[in-house]
């Protein structure tokens, strides 16, 4: 399965499909709120980088790194709490039931749940939002350390 910005793609019926079987939600586009808005978040990043490479400004650059920080910590505390939902509000009518066991599926990397691997890594947009970043902080150092040895 994949999660787009305002969309889900893959496997997801043959997902709902098993996970039906221990109880889990149906997975479906309404299940995520974050779809009718992420759009205008990555835009707003966008242009937050224009801004930065047509001003040149190293103030505007160093908040559009905690910006991004902050935002990636948010998007990995939202996409837990919903990952501990999922898999832990099951339907007490389910066909299989294993007491006490959840089935949060894993945040980044692999996780064994009963006899399934599941597994959470990002794709292609998430590298490039991680790169992007990666060389903002890079061109801020750089620029930073400029700016001290011509100070000086």
């Amino acid at each position: 399965m994949k999660i787009w910005l305002t969309k889900l793609s893959g496997n997801v019926d043959i997902i709902n499909g098993l996970n039906h079987y221990i109880g889990m939600k149906k997975i479906s586009v309404e299940m995520f709120p974050e779809f009718s808005y992420l759009i205008y978040l990555v835009a707003a990043f966008i242009i937050y980088g224009l801004v930065i490479t047509i001003t040149g400004n190293r103030k505007i650059l160093f908040s559009y790194l905690v910006v991004s920080a902050i935002s990636g910590l948010l998007a990995l505390y939202d996409f837990y709490q919903w990952g501990y939902d999922y898999g832990h509000n099951l339907n007490p009518d389910a066909p299989i039931k294993v007491p006490g066991m959840g089935y949060q599926p894993p945040l980044i990397g692999h996780k064994k749940l009963l006899n399934f691997d599941a597994y959470s890594m990002p794709d292609v947009g998430g590298y490039v939002v991680v790169i992007a970043v990666l060389i903002a902080g890079i061109i801020w150092m750089v620029e930073r350390k400029n700016a001290k040895k011509y100070s000086a």
